[in-house]
């Protein structure tokens, strides 16, 4: 698949997943795809399995926004933040393509933190 096809895919992956379509989000993936969730030690396989586990999550998300995607080949990287209960989690999505589907994907979660005073004079803040 044509790195642009893929990119097309991807924005409408991540459109569908911002407005709660569980098919348009989905269709992205293989019927025999993997997703890791690292920080939690799962592996979600399969296509259906990964849509009923995100249909089933009784805390919709209330905000989604996409800072970035980057890729080259069958790699792309989305780094993202999803709003839960008015809390952010900083999120990078890890999409392994074959086919024009996604046969593996690894999703990592981060709360937000504060930053220690003691690294003020090097660091900006980027909101």
């Amino acid at each position: 698949m044509e790195e642009q096809q893929i990119r097309k895919t991807l924005d409408a992956h991540w459109h569908a997943s911002a407005t709660g379509d569980l098919n348009a989000e989905h269709d992205i993936y293989d019927d025999d795809a993997i997703c890791d969730y690292p920080q939690s030690g799962e592996r979600i396989i399969g296509r259906h399995n990964l849509q009923a586990l995100r249909g089933y999550h009784p805390g919709k998300p209330s905000g989604f926004n996409v800072r970035r995607i980057v890729g080259k080949d069958d790699l792309w990287i989305t780094e993202y933040t999803i709003t839960y209960q008015g809390q952010p989690a900083y999120t990078v999505s890890i999409m392994e393509f074959r086919n024009g589907k996604v046969m593996h994907e690894t999703q990592y979660f981060a709360d937000p933190f504060e930053a220690p005073a003691w690294r003020s004079q090097w660091v900006q803040q980027i909101g």
